[in-house]
C-alpha cells in the first residue's frame, strides 16, 4: 500500500523560505514520477512542481526560480525547496505519486 508523508510547513515572513519533504512508502521508488500541488480554500488543487524517475523537473510559472524540486531515492523521499515566498504562496500543499496516490497535506502559510 502506498503511503506518502508530508512535513515542514509552517508560518513564514515573506521573503522567507520553507523546505517540504514528502517521505514515501513504495517499492522501487525510484521509477516513479512524483510532484507537489497546492490548494487553497474554494479552489481546486494546483500543479507547482515535478520530477521525473530520470531527475527531469518541470515547475509552474508562478513558482519558476523560487522553488526548486529535487529527490533522494536512497531515502524514498522528495523536497520542495521554497524561497523567496510571497504571500500568494499560502495554501496547503500536497505530494503525489504517479498523480494517483496523494498525501494528507501540509499547511504554508505566508504572512508577515
Amino acid at each position: 500500500q502506498v503511503q506518502l508523508v508530508e512535513s515542514g510547513g509552517g508560518l513564514v515572513q515573506p521573503g522567507g523560505s520553507l523546505r517540504l519533504s514528502c517521505a514515501a512508502s513504495v517499492s522501487a521508488f525510484r521509477f516513479h514520477n512524483l510532484a507537489w500541488y497546492r490548494q487553497t480554500p474554494g479552489k481546486s488543487r494546483a500543479f507547482v512542481a515535478r520530477i521525473t524517475s530520470g531527475g527531469s523537473t518541470d515547475y509552474a510559472d508562478s513558482v519558476k526560480g523560487r522553488f526548486t524540486i529535487s529527490r533522494d531515492n536512497a531515502k524514498s523521499t522528495i523536497y520542495l525547496q521554497m524561497n523567496s515566498l510571497k504571500t500568494e504562496d499560502t495554501a496547503v500543499y500536497y505530494c503525489s505519486l504517479n498523480s494517483a496516490y496523494w498525501g494528507q497535506g501540509t499547511q504554508v502559510t505566508v504572512s508577515s
